[in-house]
């Protein structure tokens, strides 16, 4: 169960969520290569300068001004995406699983955490952080504190799993022994439900299709 504080709400927080079990890891190739390579080659000749103007990218933005995040030096992700293909026309690789969440994310603009359920526990909760939770951010060998009243993705056991809707927390993250995941994908005011729904669902039927993940089809919004 994934449960929205009031406080969150009231920033036009929402999200779109759900399982899919079973999946296998391993990197991209064959198929899946060639569909993230397709949605490189659709966004390469994008003008960087024009992504502003897009009314999914302004609401993301928007939302990093509320929070106090200078979204010209830390773009919101699907932004970053976008960029770095028509920068130099790739998007990373990391792994099967991620690298779907990325695909999406690109393609849809929408932020998308794909969270390992081996290692955090039910109900989570997205929320306005007290101040001093400790955040262990991938890539970094140190954690950092949080300052108040950044909306954060925590489980029953307080873990951060997630600083909302940029960072992912390296204690929750997909990792090589990775089986079953919860995929959330992140909304603020001004995006579409449906496109957010839309996202999730997506990365849930490629996780199938190329993780040989299953899936029950549903999901939820909160």
């Amino acid at each position: 169960m994934l449960l929205i504080e009031d406080r969150a709400k009231a920033l036009g927080i929402f999200v779109a969520y759900t399982e899919v079990e079973d999946i296998k890891f391993g990197r991209s190739a064959g198929e899946l290569e060639t569909e993230i390579k397709m949605v490189e080659e659709k966004y390469k000749n994008e003008n960087p300068e024009k992504l502003k103007e897009n009314t999914i990218i302004r609401a993301y933005r928007d939302f990093y001004w509320k929070i106090g995040i200078d979204p010209t030096k830390t773009r919101p992700s699907g932004e970053a995406l976008r960029r770095r293909i028509s920068r130099n026309g790739s998007i990373p690789r990391i792994n099967n699983i991620v690298d779907i969440g990325n695909l999406v994310s690109a393609d849809t603009l929408v932020p998308i955490g794909i969270y390992d359920k081996a290692r955090f526990q039910y109900p989570i909760y997205l929320k306005l952080s007290s101040g001093g939770e400790l955040f262990y951010a991938i890539g970094r060998s140190e954690p950092e504190k949080i300052d108040p009243n950044i909306p954060i993705l925590v489980d029953s056991k307080g873990v951060v799993m997630h600083i909302y809707p940029h960072r992912d927390s390296t204690l929750t993250n997909v990792i090589e022994t990775t089986k079953d995941v919860l995929i959330v994908s992140a909304g603020v005011k001004g995006v579409n439900e449906d496109l957010v729904i839309l996202a999730s669902k997506r990365t849930a039927e490629l996780l199938v299709k190329y993780a040989n993940g299953k899936w029950n089809g549903d999901v939820k919004l909160a």
